[in-house]
């Protein structure tokens, strides 16, 4: 089926945007510092609805429609365009159109709209309905490079019959390949779903590791790593061997405790772990304290990946709240999209538009030079991410 083009992100606001600045912000070839695959398999609509509601892991209730959510409103208002259909397509329309098109022609339609020039993608989370990093490079027609998670490296070592007198030892011994390898760029904890941040950070001792190893291989199969011991001992060592390390923030699933994730908790793994880039992912609602953490600390960046997509408009003001406190050039841009294709374009088509709207006020307000706001973008868009995973 054909398809056609991304609306104008500017569409309706262009009185709003300086023009160079528009310009800049409609070519940059962005960094998607992190991001996961996309279905490779068709998803009813039932699947596709609960694959835009993050919070909860039922089905959506009969009496509503994910539809008629920011995020809904923002897919069929920026989305429906490149389905042939008009914006703000009713929500059956967009579906029946959507039904079109196979995985693959509907991923490389999205995908190669979002103007991306490289996609990080978090791997940790196996799924047969998502594409690999090859398959998302493909549909996109750019490169890919890995996040390894580091809970997974946990459960994949144990799984495949490390001693856990061996554990530390295997543990260093693939970071270190990590490190050697031209794909991975950094790692991921996601202490926020498996313990919380009001943990233990202090380094523990190989002994204090053998032992929690050996209680968690003992489960058997399908393990899961909720040990704060565990989880310290890799963010330590994933430090240590000069490799950036993602820390999943705030807003996610329901199975976190979310007044137990705010970045602040992390002061004391921030003051003492060896300086490698942190980067602290999605932060949303705690973005002023991430940004006060990457103006206090050189080696800690943050995002608001995953909340541009699921505040819609009003990720307007969550992106002009991000840019209060840090240094530009310690934000980075990310969509944190999962599943349906549309939040891979969705993500780069909404934080276009609030920093388009964002910086064209400080312009027309005297309080930034154009070139200023150029930098930027590029600053957040592109070059901090280059720096930080040395792309």
């Amino acid at each position: 089926m054909p398809v056609g083009d991304a609306p104008d992100v500017f569409s309706g606001v262009e009185h709003r945007v300086p023009d160079a600045l528009a310009d800049r912000l409609r070519d940059i070839a962005l960094v998607d510092h992190h991001v996961h695959g996309a279905f490779n398999k068709p998803v009813d609509r039932a699947g596709f609805e609960a694959s835009i509601n993050e919070g909860s892991t039922d089905p959506v209730p009969d009496f509503m429609t994910m539809f008629d959510s920011p995020l809904g409103l923002a897919i069929r208002r920026w989305c429906a365009p490149v389905l042939g259909l008009q914006a703000h397509a009713p929500a059956d329309d967009y579906w029946a159109r959507r039904s079109e098109l196979g995985p693959d022609e509907l991923t490389a339609a999205m995908l190669t709209r979002a103007g991306v020039a490289r996609w990080v993608v978090d791997t940790g989370f196996k799924g047969d309905l998502l594409t690999t990093t090859d398959q998302l490079a493909e549909l996109s027609g750019r490169p890919t490079s890995e996040i390894l998670r580091l809970e997974r490296l946990t459960e994949d070592l144990l799984e495949a019959g490390t001693d856990p007198d061996d554990f530390p030892a295997a543990f260093r011994s693939a970071l270190q390949g990590a490190v050697n390898s031209s794909d991975i760029v950094g790692t991921k904890t996601i202490a926020a779903y498996r313990t919380n941040f009001d943990i233990d950070w202090s380094r523990p001792t190989d002994v204090a590791v053998v032992e929690h190893a050996r209680s968690l291989a003992a489960q058997g199969s399908d393990l899961r790593v909720d040990s704060p011991v565990l989880i310290a001992f890799g963010v330590h060592e994933a430090a240590d061997h000069g490799l950036p390390v993602q820390v999943h923030v705030g807003f996610g699933d329901r199975d976190l405790d979310l007044n137990r994730t705010d970045p602040l908790l992390l002061l004391p793994l921030l003051r003492t772990m060896t300086p490698v880039p942190v980067l602290l992912l999605h932060c949303y609602p705690f973005h002023r304290q991430a940004g006060y953490l990457a103006q206090a600390f050189d080696h800690v960046n943050f995002d608001v990946g995953l909340a541009i997509n699921y505040l819609g408009a009003r990720s307007i003001g969550l992106v002009a709240e991000a840019l209060d406190t840090a240094p530009f050039a310690k934000q980075l841009y990310s969509s944190d999209a999962f599943g349906p294709p549309e939040l891979h374009l969705l993500g780069a088509v909404l934080w276009r538009r609030a920093m388009g709207l964002v910086l064209g006020e400080w312009v027309r307000g005297g309080d930034c030079g154009e070139q200023d706001a150029i930098a930027i973008v590029e600053m957040i868009g592109a070059h901090n991410a280059a720096r930080v995973y040395a792309l």
